[in-house]
């Protein structure tokens, strides 16, 4: 895509925006999508899952982008995830195979 048409497709969607904004949606495309609410993972079931990933708390809290401190908390239930950390516990849980791409075995 060239710098031009890069720029052009830019002003058609911020155009489709202000008319949308005003109430002129007949000629704009409108997609509604549906994000499911974030689970609230308690400590028995972060702990579940670091240990299906064959993870020590270190590692896990490597992968997680946090603090060792910071799993031993939350397995201990003194301390609760939140925001990205419940949905990334939440979408590892569904496929641990996720996981496993960013560990080195």
């Amino acid at each position: 895509m060239s710098e031009f048409d890069m720029f052009e497709s830019i002003k058609k969607g911020l155009e489709e925006a202000i008319e949308y904004e005003k109430g002129n949606s007949s000629n704009v495309k409108v997609k509604k999508i549906k994000i499911e609410p974030i689970h609230e993972y308690k400590a028995q079931e972060i702990k579940d899952i670091r240990q299906k990933a064959n993870l020590s708390q270190l590692a896990f809290a490597s992968f997680m982008g946090v603090s060792k401190k910071t799993v031993e908390a939350w397995e201990a239930g003194t301390n609760i995830p939140q925001g990205s950390s419940q949905r990334l516990l939440e979408i590892i849980s569904k496929d641990i195979t996720i996981l496993r791409q960013y560990i080195e075995q």
